[in-house]
């Protein structure tokens, strides 16, 4: 992975929180937004662990520019500024997760993985808030042509319940009793069924046909 943050006291310390995770290896930093770039360019790394406020390009800029030159690199922002506008901003980039500064080094690590593995994540109460703010601009559920999750089963819809309310594939194993990979292979299911590109998209679809209500 990749590091981009302006302050190298925050880079190290991050490098040493991560330094007893098996298979993640850190293999460059970048001190603003501009050299993220050139670095992504250069060694390719599987994941960028991004900040926002970065001198010369932003990382909302930067992000935006590694997406727009198709390289085969995602976005983690790690950041302590989660205003809406930039979460929001972010995921419009092509950023694939989004948590503050002070997320606990293991749910840190989860959220690498799951990036590194294509999928998406974004820190549970931002996205619960980012939802309960959509929520009255999403179309009403009965007025809604056809049922878009008739295709899952409902094994399938509970994992989805899940995924909606920002659980990780482990907390939603431990819910379930079932193995992290079980549910791994639901929540694929469930994004190829429902031609969804992402968890987040998931989320988005749950509250949109009334399968899950906002604050539930």
């Amino acid at each position: 992975m990749l590091l981009a943050d302006a302050a190298p006291m925050q880079r190290s310390g991050l490098r040493m929180a991560l330094a007893a995770a098996d298979g993640l290896t850190v293999v460059g930093e970048a001190g603003d937004g501009t050299e993220a770039v050139e670095l992504s360019r250069r060694l390719l790394p599987d994941v960028v662990v991004m900040d926002v406020a970065l001198p010369r390009l932003d990382g909302l800029a930067a992000t935006r520019a590694i997406r727009d030159a198709r390289l085969p690199v995602r976005v983690l922002i790690l950041t302590a500024d989660d205003r809406d506008e930039h979460v929001i901003g972010a995921i419009a980039a092509g950023a694939a997760g989004y948590f503050g500064k002070d997320v606990p080094a293991d749910e840190l690590v989860s959220a690498l993985r799951a990036v590194a593995a294509h999928g998406a994540v974004i820190a549970p109460r931002i996205l619960s808030r980012l939802l309960t703010r959509f929520a009255d601009a999403l179309p009403d559920p009965a007025t809604t042509a056809g049922n878009a999750l008739d295709a899952l089963t409902d094994r399938e819809r509970e994992v989805l319940i899940h995924v909606a309310r920002g659980h990780s594939n482990a907390e939603i194993a431990r819910a379930l009793t079932v193995s992290e990979t079980t549910i791994k292979t639901h929540v694929g299911h469930v994004l190829t069924k429902l031609r969804l590109r992402d968890r987040v998209q998931a989320a988005v679809l749950a509250y949109e046909t009334g399968l899950i209500k906002p604050g539930s």
